[in-house]
């Protein structure tokens, strides 16, 4: 009680004292003004430098590259409003302008040391940057900026760098400012004579050139931070402190990343006594009296164009890059990195500039590489050139035709002007058959792109479905309708589903497997009720008999779309009620899933807790197909599965293989690659019986690919028994090409405006070369078969930063690179029953080079240039599949070594 008493008056006291101590703290900040000020008829003498490093992310700072600017600077006043003391004219004069290093070098790698600093600078240049600007300020904000206005536009971003860091206030709290760098959100905190002010550089709207990457899994991300410190002495500022940083980064690869730190400092060394004030009551007419020239100028920066006057025009790049891209270096690192610097060049050239260079080029081996060059520039001149070059009434131009449409499809930047093309070609006569169903395929694959980005309602691609969905309904060939079921297995419509649906469960076989593939690709969420339902039907057979393939695909559905209690039971129930081969697949499929630990797995191990399941009898199925996943590789960053799935028809004979590779992380997947093999209707050619429902299947093989989440047009190995025949005695064993060339994996720029007034080009670029090729070989004299897929291919990945201020440049570029093998090859020998059959998948020895380098340079002298390099060879290996495969393959590979010895 003695207590509450005491404490009550102490408590009314201190609520009413209070309002005053806060009064007198910030009295004690503002000099009981509003806004700061400067005193009449004084020059104040500062010592203001800007600096920039550029490094790794966890580089050493000794070892980062960069420059700083030193300049004195004059400030004082030329008038004030008579009415208000807060409303000021400054004027602010750059003196004494040098050039250093921010680190210590050597004197022999200093390339400033004993530099005369004027001479570094055009004349006119220097001329500008020490002439005054004038800033109205009132209340610490700037109201006006007043400049020439026909000054360079660097030297006009640095003056507003400079003066950016008089935008203040006196008061803690949250606003938007004007500066250099934009509109931003700031905000300040107070304490004592010391002001912070952070600002959120994403906030930032500023207009600046740049290319944005769409795929998310080469997504690249930057964080920036932006801080700075102010002193006030007397009411006027006595010291700036400025820090920005901005780091980038390569999600999928954090090998590929830089950092760049910016940084201000302007300090008061001394007062003396300077011109006196002007008389006026506007701030037009004293600026008017000063010089006419001046204007009032957005305190926003520039755009600043810069025009590389030693880089080599279109031509002579071309004839840099024209040997690295010569069919034999194709699966190089080189010619992946000649060609992301050959688009480079493209993107600055005209239509007529490219359509000469494409005309010209007479080496029919090399102009495939020069059209995946032009068709992967994404500019409007790139597509109209490639446009009039190509000829699509031409049958004998297909491979170019070829090539432009897999690399529109592959795009990474898609525009409605590309499908718009796309669209006017398949209503043109078009002189080979299999290029106008490429045309088709092609176009659905754009309509997934733009609608991933927003672009669904766009013109272009709302005509394009429409001439898809009407082509299907009128379409009376099987051919057309395959080439119109392909194109919306690429698009991936919503839509599109319940069309699939009905192709699916009502089509012939081939028909039929490309519906259900389709579907196979669309994510969990379009598996709807009805979607299951059906794929149920399919597999369990309930109105017509389908095809193995498409059973087990439907099957797969199933699984993969968080099947109920029931379905998977079933599904179990019916292993040892199907053909013989076909149930070894669905075990094994069984198998793969819980040994994978993919997301059905809870629920078949629930299921198999019935004995009347889980059994020997069903479990103990004999055959030769198979089903296996595994990782290639397994990173926190990025990582890569593989697939291998083989089935057989009940005579031994290989019905489909099917190779797949994902790519994903946190945020994304890629469908990086798949090829698969079919072939039926050739039990005739070893006097066996076919498997029910498909008794009356011509006799076929052929390949069919996925790459890069685009399905390509399929491939035929041959087409009825005659052709069969014919190939298999004019057979050469060479590989049948699927695809081949170059993709631009990854294109993004982008401009970051410093606040020192100075520029930051930030740019990754991805590339990779592709061949990848199928065969298969049939030998009736050693009663073995061979199917082989091989891949080969390189891809680059580079990184590259610089800060130009144009008397003097730093940099730094960042490249990863690594070629690669891989080869899938499945053997059977049918000399016996049961045949032998085995499956391997190799990967041979890969080189993998990381490349740094740091520079520094001025207009004239030799350059500082710091290089890194790193090489590991990434060991071979035959990757793991079922023991079973293990034990055949010891046995086929035994019986090739017994029959070399043999006498006959």
């Amino acid at each position: 009680m003695i207590i509450r008493t005491v404490c009550e008056p102490a408590m009314v006291l201190l609520i009413v004292l209070f309002p005053c101590i806060i009064s007198t703290y910030s009295a004690s900040v503002k000099g009981h003004n509003t806004g700061p000020r400067i005193n009449n008829d004084k020059l104040y003498k500062f010592t203001y430098s800007t600096q920039v490093l550029i490094d790794r992310v966890r580089g050493l700072p000794h070892e980062s590259v960069g420059y700083r600017i030193s300049s004195g600077v004059d400030v004082n006043l030329v008038w004030r409003n008579p009415n208000n003391d807060d409303d000021q004219l400054i004027k602010i004069a750059i003196t004494d302008v040098s050039l250093e290093n921010v680190n210590e070098r050597p004197v022999a790698k200093d390339i400033f040391q004993q530099k005369n600093t004027n001479k570094l600078y055009e004349e006119e240049h220097l001329a500008a940057l020490k002439r005054p600007v004038f800033l109205h300020w009132i209340r610490g904000k700037v109201k006006n900026f007043y400049c020439y206005e026909d000054e360079p536009s660097i030297i006009k971003n640095l003056k507003r760098g400079l003066t950016s860091l008089f935008q203040i206030q006196l008061n803690s709290g949250s606003t938007s400012e004007i500066d250099i760098c934009g509109k931003c959100n700031v905000t300040y905190q107070i304490r004592q004579n010391q002001i912070t002010k952070v600002k959120s550089l994403n906030s930032c709207k500023l207009e600046q050139p740049s290319v944005s990457n769409h795929n998310k899994l080469f997504e690249v991300t930057k964080k920036s931070t932006s801080a700075v410190i102010y002193v006030l002495e007397d009411t006027f500022i006595k010291s700036v402190r400025a820090e920005e940083n901005h780091i980038f980064n390569l999600k999928s690869l954090q090998l590929i990343d830089a950092k760049v730190i910016s940084k201000q400092k302007l300090e008061l060394k001394s007062t003396e006594a300077g011109p006196r004030m002007r008389a006026g009551k506007q701030v037009a007419s004293i600026i008017k009296a000063l010089d006419s020239k001046y204007v009032a100028i957005s305190l926003m920066a520039d755009p600043v164009s810069q025009e590389c006057k030693s880089c080599p025009s279109l031509f002579q790049q071309w004839m840099v890059t024209r040997k690295q891209l010569e069919p034999d270096n194709l699966s190089k690192a080189d010619a992946t990195k000649g060609f992301l610097v050959f688009i480079e060049s493209l993107k600055k050239a005209t239509k007529e500039e490219i359509l000469q260079l494409l005309r010209n080029e007479n080496n029919t081996e090399i102009l495939p590489q020069l059209v995946d060059a032009v068709a992967s520039t994404h500019t409007s001149a790139s597509l109209e050139a490639m446009v009039d070059f190509l000829d699509f009434k031409n049958k004998s131009g297909s491979l170019l035709q070829e090539r432009f449409l897999y690399a529109s499809g592959f795009t990474s930047h898609p525009n409605e002007l590309l499908l718009r093309s796309l669209i006017n070609k398949y209503r043109s006569p078009i002189g080979n058959n299999e290029i106008r169903e490429m045309v088709v395929i092609i176009a659905g694959a754009l309509i997934r792109k733009l609608c991933n980005v927003g672009g669904c309602k766009l013109p272009a691609v709302v005509e394009a479905k429409k001439l898809i969905f009407q082509g299907l309904n009128r379409a009376d060939k099987a051919d057309d309708v395959k080439m119109f079921l392909l194109a919306l297995k690429n698009a991936l419509l919503p839509e599109a589903v319940p069309v699939l649906l009905k192709f699916a469960e009502s089509g012939e076989g081939p028909i039929s497997n490309i519906a259900v593939t389709a579907l196979q690709r669309y994510d969990h969420s379009s598996i709807t009720t009805e979607v299951k339902k059906t794929m149920n039907r399919i597999y369990h057979q309930n109105y017509k008999v389908h095809e193995k393939t498409v059973r087990t695909t439907a099957a797969a559905i199933i699984f993969n779309s968080n099947p109920s209690f029931m379905e998977v039971k079933n599904l179990l129930l019916s292993i040892g009620e199907l053909p013989l081969e076909m149930n070894k697949y669905m075990l094994s499929l069984v198998q793969d899933i819980l040994r994978f630990e993919m997301p059905a797995s809870k629920m078949i191990r629930k299921v198999l807790k019935d004995i009347l399941i889980h059994n020997y009898d069903r479990f103990s199925k004999r055959g030769s197909s198979s089903a296996f996943s595994g990782y290639l590789a397994r990173g926190q960053v990025l990582s890569s599965t593989y697939s291998l799935d083989i089935l057989y028809s009940g005579s031994g004979i290989l019905r489909r293989s099917n190779m797949n590779i994902f790519l994903f992380n946190k945020f994304a997947q890629l469908h990086a690659s798949q090829v698969i093999i079919e072939a039926q209707g050739l039990e005739s050619i070893i006097a066996t019986s076919a498997d029910e429902g498909e008794e009356n299947l011509d006799s076929f093989a052929g390949l069919s690919a996925i790459m890069l989440d685009v399905q390509l047009r399929p491939v035929t190995f041959f087409q009825g028994y005659s052709d069969l025949m014919s190939k298999m005695f004019s057979a050469t064993g060479d590989p049948i090409n699927v695809v081949k060339g170059l993709i631009l994996l990854l294109d993004f720029s982008q401009a970051i405006q410093l606040q020192s007034g100075l520029i930051c080009s930030a740019e990754f670029k991805g590339g990779m070369t592709i061949d990848a090729s199928g065969g298969m070989e049939f030998s009736l004299w050693y009663r073995e078969s061979k199917t082989k897929v091989k891949n080969r291919g390189a891809v680059a990945m580079i990184g590259n930063f610089v800060v130009d201020a144009m008397f003097v440049k730093t940099g730094l570029e960042t490249t990863t690179e690594i070629e690669a093998m891989l080869d899938f090859v499945t053997t059977v020998k049918f000399s016996q029953y049961p045949f032998l059959v085995c499956l391997q998948m190799d990967k041979t020895e890969s080189p993998f080079r990381q490349y740094l380098t740091k520079y520094e340079s001025l207009p004239s002298g030799k350059p500082y240039i710091s290089r890194k390099r790193k090489v590991n060879l990434l060991a071979g290996s035959e990757y793991p599949l079922h023991q079973e495969n293990s034990n055949m393959c010891r046995e086929v590979f035994s019986d090739q070594a017994d029959s070399s010895e043999t006498w006959f």
